[in-house]
C-alpha cells in the first residue's frame, strides 16, 4: 500500500480505531503487558473493555490483582487524568498453563461474543526454564489462545507477541514465517503425557541446536499461529531484548532486572566485575513503550488500513543504530558517581574480557574469593551468608547471556520502519515507533534512577548517603589495590633476592670447587 500524503497532522485514526473495541489480553499483569494496559487506556480512552486474563497469587483474587495494578506507580498519571479508566479493566480468571486457559464456560462465552481484538503477551522469559514448563506456557498458552480466537464471533485481530531471538540459526532474521524447529502438536502432546523428569532427560534432545527453552518454545509458538493465518486475522510481532520505558509515563520505569538494566544494578553493586563478551558486539534493545506503540499502530495498519500484506514485524532497533556493549558498560561507569546505588559492596569497576580463560581467572579472583571473605564477615556478625548465593545466580543468569553477548544477528525491520510514513504528526507523536532523538546517557540515567525506586525500593533521599558511601568505597578501593601492589611487588622482591641468594651461594660453592680444581692443573701443568 502507498504512503498517504498531505495528512492533517490532527488525525488520531490509532484511537479512533480502538473506540468501542473490547479487547483480550494475556500477559497483562507483566512487564510489557502493564505499559501496553496503561497505554491503551490513557491514549485509546474511548475503548470498551480490556479483559485481562489474571491468575491468583499468593492469596490474593484476580480482581484484586487488576486493583493492585490500576493503583500501582506505573499508572499514576493515569489515575489523575482518567480515574474513571479502572472501571474499563475486567479481570477474567484463568491461566495460561492450564486447560482452556483456566477460564470458566461463563467467562468464555463472555469473549467470544464481545473480543474484538486479542494481544497475546503472556509468557515466561527465564531462559532456562524446565522445557515442560515452557512448552506448557510459551507454546501449548499460545495454541490454547488460538483455539479461543477461533471462537470469537468478532474478531477483527490476533497479535502474537513473540521475539526476534526464537530463530537463531538465521543470520539475518526477515520480517517473515519461518518454519518451526519440530511439529509443535506433537510436541505438545509428549510433554501432556509425560512426566517432567523425563522430559528433563530428553531436553536436549529435544532441542537439538536450539541454545535454550525460551528461543525453541516461541519459535514452535510461532509455527501454531502461522498454519491458522489463512483462518484467523493474525499478525506476529518479534521485540528483541525489551528494556525500561523511554518515555512515558515514568522515563526509565521497569519491574524487573532483565537486560542491561540488571547488568548496571550487578555492576553498580560492585558485585560485578568481569563479563565475557566481545566488547565490540552490539546489543539489541527495543525501549518498552516502543514495543507497546508497535503493538497499537500494527494493529490499526491491519485493521484500519486493511494492510493484510503485512503478517511479521521485526521490533529491532540495530538496523537504525548500533549500541555496542562496550559503551553501555562506559555509560554506566560514567554514572557510577553520579546515581550510586545504596549498599554498595564495592567500588563498581571490572571490564569485559574478549577470553573465556582470562574470564573464568577474574571471576575466581574477583568474585569468588571476595564472596567468601565478606561472607565469613557476615557469618562471625551473626548473620546468614548471601554474597556467595548472589555470585551463584549471576553466574547462572550469565551463562545464558554469554550466548547473545558473543553472538551477532541482525534483523530486517522494514514493515514496521514503512508506518512512520503513514502516520500523522499526531500519531507519530503519541505512538512513538523510533529513537531518532534518544540520548543513551539520558536514558541510562533514568533508567538506574527508576530501578533505584521500583526495583530496588531506594528512595531518592538516601541519594545524598549513597554518594557518601561511593566516595568512601572509591578510597577503600583504592587503598586495598595499592596494598595489593606492595604485596606483589614485596613478593618479587622476595622471591628475586632469594633467588640472588641462591645463585651467589651456587656460585660461591662452585667457584670454592673450581678454582682448586683449576690451580690443581695449573700446577700439573708447570712440573
Amino acid at each position: 500500500m502507498s504512503p498517504l500524503n498531505g495528512l492533517d497532522p490532527s488525525m488520531n485514526r490509532v484511537s479512533a480505531l480502538m473506540k468501542g473495541k473490547c479487547f483480550f489480553v494475556t500477559g497483562g499483569t507483566g512487564f510489557l503487558g502493564k505499559v501496553l494496559v496503561e497505554k491503551m487506556l490513557r491514549d485509546c480512552g474511548e475503548l470498551d473493555t480490556i479483559y485481562l486474563l489474571v491468575r491468583p497469587k499468593k492469596g490474593k483474587e484476580p480482581s484484586a490483582r487488576v486493583n493492585e495494578l490500576f493503583d500501582s506507580p506505573l499508572f499514576e498519571k493515569l489515575r489523575t487524568t482518567r480515574p474513571e479508566a479502572r472501571k474499563q479493566l475486567v479481570a477474567i480468571a484463568g491461566d495460561v498453563v492450564e486447560k482452556d486457559l483456566g477460564i470458566s464456560p461463563a467467562d468464555r462465552a463472555l469473549l467470544i461474543e464481545r473480543v474484538n481484538i486479542i494481544y497475546h503477551c503472556a509468557a515466561t522469559v527465564r531462559f532456562d526454564e524446565p522445557l515442560r514448563k515452557a512448552i506448557m506456557l510459551n507454546t501449548r498458552g499460545t495454541k490454547l489462545v488460538v483455539d479461543l480466537a477461533e471462537e470469537c464471533k468478532n474478531l477483527d485481530l490476533l497479535v502474537y507477541v513473540s521475539t526476534a531471538y526464537c530463530h537463531l540459526k538465521e543470520a539475518l532474521l526477515q520480517e517473515k514465517i519461518y518454519d518451526p524447529p519440530a511439529d509443535p502438536h506433537k510436541i505438545i502432546k509428549c510433554c501432556e503425557y509425560m512426566e517432567e523428569k523425563i522430559v528433563e532427560q530428553m531436553t536436549k534432545r529435544i532441542l537439538m541446536d536450539a541454545p535454550n527453552t525460551y528461543a525453541y518454545t516461541k519459535a514452535l509458538a510461532e509455527g501454531l499461529v502461522s498454519e491458522k493465518m489463512d483462518k484467523i486475522p493474525s499478525i506476529i510481532l518479534r521485540p528483541s531484548v525489551i528494556i525500561p520505558i523511554w518515555k512515558e509515563p515514568i522515563a526509565g520505569w521497569t519491574d524487573n532486572i532483565n537486560g542491561p538494566t540488571g547488568i548496571l544494578i550487578a555492576a553498580g553493586k560492585g558485585v560485578l566485575r568481569t563479563m565475557w563478551c566481545k566488547s565490540n558486539t552490539y546489543a539489541d534493545f527495543v525501549p518498552v513503550d516502543i514495543v507497546a506503540n508497535a503493538i497499537l499502530l500494527s494493529t490499526w495498519n491491519y485493521v484500519g488500513r486493511k494492510d493484510h500484506e503485512k503478517r511479521v514485524y521485526n521490533l529491532t532497533s540495530s538496523a537504525e543504530f548500533k549500541v555496542t556493549w562496550q559503551e553501555i558498560i562506559d555509560i554506566g561507569t560514567s554514572l557510577v558517581e553520579k546515581v550510586p546505588l545504596n549498599g554498595m559492596v564495592w567500588y563498581p569497576g571490572g571490564s569485559m574480557k574478549d577470553s573465556k580463560m582470562v574470564h573464568n581467572i577474574c571471576v575466581f579472583l574477583y568474585h569468588t574469593i571476595p564472596a567468601y571473605f565478606l561472607d565469613a564477615i557476615i557469618v562471625l556478625a551473626g548473620h546468614k551468608p548471601i554474597l556467595k548465593r548472589v555470585q551463584d545466580r549471576i553466574s547462572k543468569g550469565f551463562e545464558v547471556f554469554e550466548y547473545y553477548a558473543n553472538n551477532q544477528w541482525d534483523f530486517v525491520s522494514t514493515n514496521i520502519l514503512s508506518l512512520r510514513h503513514v502516520v500523522s504528526e499526531t500519531e507519530k507523536d503519541r505512538f512513538c515507533i523510533h529513537g531518532d532523538d534518544l540520548d543513551l546517557h539520558t536514558y541510562f540515567e533514568a533508567c538506574i534512577r527508576s530501578a533505584r525506586i521500583y526495583v530496588l525500593k531506594e528512595m531518592p533521599d538516601t541519594l545524598p548517603g549513597a554518594i557518601k558511601h561511593a566516595r568512601r568505597m572509591y578510597w577503600l578501593d583504592k587503598f586495598v589495590q595499592a596494598l595489593f601492589w606492595y604485596f606483589v611487588m614485596y613478593m618479587i622482591y622476595s622471591y628475586s633476592t632469594t633467588v640472588s641468594s641462591v645463585v651467589d651461594s651456587a656460585w660461591d660453592s662452585t667457584k670454592g670447587f673450581v678454582t682448586p680444581s683449576i690451580m690443581g692443573s695449573e700446577q700439573s701443568t708447570l712440573n
